[in-house]
C-alpha cells in the first residue's frame, strides 16, 4: 500500500548506499524522498541531474517493473528516461533522467494550493489522455490489485462484488498523488514520476488518489478544483470504493 502520509521529504543524513555510491561515479549525491516501503530517492549530479530510487532488499518495492512501465510510457508521456536498473544482494536500484519543474508539495506550491491542485487536476488528464489504453501491456484493474496483493476470501470476494461499472477505461497512474506531479518555474504541468502500478483501469482509480491527497497535502475544500480541472463532476461512489481498494491494496 502507498501513503501520501508515510512518505517524505528525506533529512540531511539519510544514508547513501554503496550500489548508489558506484552509480553516481563520483557525482554529488542527495537524499530526496523516503517512503514508507523503505525506498529512497537520490538526486545524482551537479550539471544534467539524475535521480536514483533505490530498494532494500525485502522491501517489495519492485523497481524493475516500474522500470519496465517508463520505458513503455516515455513514448507517450512526459515521464523519467530510464538510464539503468540492477540489482544486487542488498537491494535494487533504477536511475532516470531528472524533468523540469518540482513536485507539488514543494514549499512553493504548497504556498499556492490552487494553482497546485489546478495543475495536478489537468495534469492527470493529459496523462490519460496520452498513454493509449489499446497499446499498454499492464493491468491495474480491480481483480489485478487484489490478485497482486494476495488477498482472498470473504473480504477479496466482498471488494470484486462491490466493484462500480467502469465509467471510463484509461491507463492509469498508479500513485496520482501530489507528490508524484511535477510543476515547472511558470506555474505550468512537467511530468509526472513514480510509475511502479501503472496499468489499465478506470479514471476513478486514479482519481480516488488524486483528490484525496489534496487533503493529504493542502487541507480539506481542494477536490472540487481538482475535478473541474480534470474536467469531470464529482462521482460520489467511485471516489468512496476506489479509496477502499486503496486502503486494503
Amino acid at each position: 500500500m502507498h501513503s501520501t502520509n508515510d512518505s517524505g521529504f528525506a533529512g540531511p543524513d539519510e544514508p547513501v548506499p554503496p550500489a548508489i555510491r558506484r552509480l553516481s561515479a563520483g557525482e554529488p549525491v542527495a537524499a530526496v524522498w523516503v517512503n514508507g516501503s523503505g525506498g529512497v530517492a537520490f538526486r545524482i549530479g551537479s550539471g544534467p541531474d539524475r535521480f536514483a530510487k533505490w530498494a532494500p532488499a525485502g522491501s517489495q518495492l519492485d523497481l524493475a517493473a516500474e522500470a519496465e512501465r517508463l520505458r513503455w510510457a516515455h513514448r507517450f508521456a512526459r515521464v523519467p528516461q530510464v538510464l539503468a536498473a540492477g540489482e544486487d544482494p542488498d537491494g535494487s536500484w533504477l536511475v532516470t533522467t531528472a524533468l523540469p519543474g518540482e513536485t507539488a508539495i514543494s514549499d512553493r506550491w504548497k504556498a499556492d494550493p490552487a494553482t497546485a491542485v489546478r495543475v495536478g487536476g489537468a495534469a492527470l488528464r493529459a496523462l490519460h489522455d496520452a498513454l493509449p489504453v489499446a497499446d499498454c501491456p499492464f493491468d491495474w484493474s480491480v481483480g489485478a490489485r487484489i490478485g497482486r496483493r494476495g488477498l482472498s476470501g470473504p473480504a477479496a470476494d466482498q471488494l470484486l462484488a462491490d466493484a462500480p461499472p467502469v465509467d471510463r477505461l484509461v491507463v492509469c497512474h498508479g500513485d496520482a498523488c501530489s507528490p508524484n506531479t511535477l510543476i515547472d518555474a511558470d506555474g505550468r504541468y512537467a511530468g509526472h514520476v513514480d510509475f511502479g502500478d501503472l496499468g489499465v483501469a478506470d479514471r476513478w482509480a486514479d482519481l480516488a488518489i488524486g483528490t484525496w491527497s489534496t487533503e493529504w497535502n493542502y487541507g480539506p475544500g481542494w477536490e472540487e478544483l481538482y475535478l473541474e480541472a480534470y474536467g469531470v463532476p464529482a462521482d460520489p461512489l467511485r471516489l468512496r470504493y476506489y479509496r477502499r481498494l486503496w486502503e486494503l491494496t
